[in-house]
């Protein structure tokens, strides 16, 4: 009976432990942590952001798709001022286009990089192969989307914010 009782107890920690939230890059996953310096140096924390919707912008000034994209971006930051948030992770390698690129488009969110383009611990935690790519985390640091882009991504934050 003992035997039978103890395999039980390990089944139902397996069965438990296999639900719990993992940190990943996949929707319902918890963020990666970043932390990276600023266009002043001071490092900025993802998790900082917490207990508002945050997208997670990873972006480059020498993407076009990238800066096509923000002045969306720049719609929705404004419309949602106070309930969401951006975090811009630029893969830059050369500091003055990358502050040239903010400074033209007029990109008031947070931006972060630490100029090291993939190599990037961010890059890596979040599984970078190409840019744009984003992740929408909810106030928990939960991954609600990823790769959310345009009306797509309007859609969902009209439905989320009009919710609360």
């Amino acid at each position: 009976m003992k035997k039978i009782l103890l395999i039980l107890g390990f089944l139902c920690c397996v069965v438990m432990s296999s639900k719990a939230q993992v940190i990943g890059t996949d929707i319902g996953d918890i963020a990666p942590e970043i932390d990276l310096p600023d266009t002043k140096g001071n490092n900025i924390v993802l998790s900082s952001l917490r207990g508002e919707l945050v997208l997670v912008d990873f972006w480059a000034s020498w993407c076009g798709p990238c800066i096509k994209e923000q002045p969306e971006l720049l719609k929705l930051y404004n419309t949602y001022s106070g309930k969401f948030s951006i975090y811009g992770v630029s893969m830059d390698t050369k500091k003055a286009l990358w502050l040239g690129a903010i400074a033209k488009q007029k990109l008031t969110w947070t931006q972060v990089s630490d100029l090291k383009y993939w190599n990037s611990p961010a890059a890596s935690d979040y599984m970078l192969q190409s840019v744009p790519l984003n992740f929408l985390i909810d106030k928990n640091g939960i991954i609600l989307a990823k790769n959310i882009h345009g009306n797509a991504l309007n859609e969902m934050l009209k439905s989320l914010l009009t919710a609360q």
